[in-house]
């Protein structure tokens, strides 16, 4: 079961603030589900998982319009707060006084409802950016890695366009082209519709 939740506020970093709508995606059954990158509205993301216990709490990225709610969420529900360790810059400029709980490796295997989210580590759009591909759904969760249309930005400090372009070529688009593309903003793709515009996105620098 995957459940899609759209939450708005803030984004800032670099001395400029935006207004954004979050993808807020949770993944599990009637029983226990993971929160992949819970934002902006704590209330609501709660009332969405209802009586349902959380195994984790998973940010792709510690932007802080991902990683806003997650202290307050992990308190909520008694959850980790999993982050890869090279997020570390960034989740300190919000939360500066509260470590994450638990580090994403590459590699490494998450459960929940007998379902499996492999962790898959994108670096470009920031230095530690996570996806989770779950094969047994055909669904991998990006984050801000890749869009419908396009890579994410790079154009902000810890960011780097060279490697998101090696991260999408070597470990998205190696996925099946029949995997749907569930995003940290806007509507989803799919790998396949995605693939045939890469040399477009790197002669444009974007």
């Amino acid at each position: 079961m995957i459940e899609h939740l759209v939450t708005s506020g803030t984004f800032s970093l670099d001395g400029g603030t935006w207004e954004v709508d979050n993808n807020v995606w949770i993944v599990g059954d009637d029983r226990e589900v993971v929160l992949i990158d819970p934002a902006h509205d704590a209330d609501a993301v709660a009332a969405q998982v209802a009586d349902r216990r959380v195994t984790a709490i998973v940010c792709t990225h510690a932007h802080d319009d991902h990683v806003n709610q997650a202290p307050e969420l992990s308190q909520r529900f008694g959850a980790p707060v999993l982050l890869n360790p090279d997020e570390a810059p960034l989740w300190e400029l919000t939360h500066p006084d509260r470590l994450p709980d638990e580090e994403l490796r590459d590699g490494q295997v998450l459960s929940v409802a007998g379902t499996e989210l492999r962790v898959l580590v994108t670096p470009g759009h920031s230095p530690g950016s996570t996806c989770l591909h779950a094969p047994e759904l055909g669904v991998v969760f990006t984050g801000d890695t890749l869009f419908r249309g396009g890579p994410g930005a790079t154009g902000r400090s810890w960011s780097s366009f060279d490697d998101i372009i090696a991260s999408i070529r070597g470990t998205l688009l190696a996925l099946p082209a029949e995997t749907t593309v569930h995003t940290g903003h806007g509507e989803s793709t799919t790998i396949g519709a995605e693939a045939p515009h890469l040399e477009e996105w790197i002669a444009r620098g974007c």
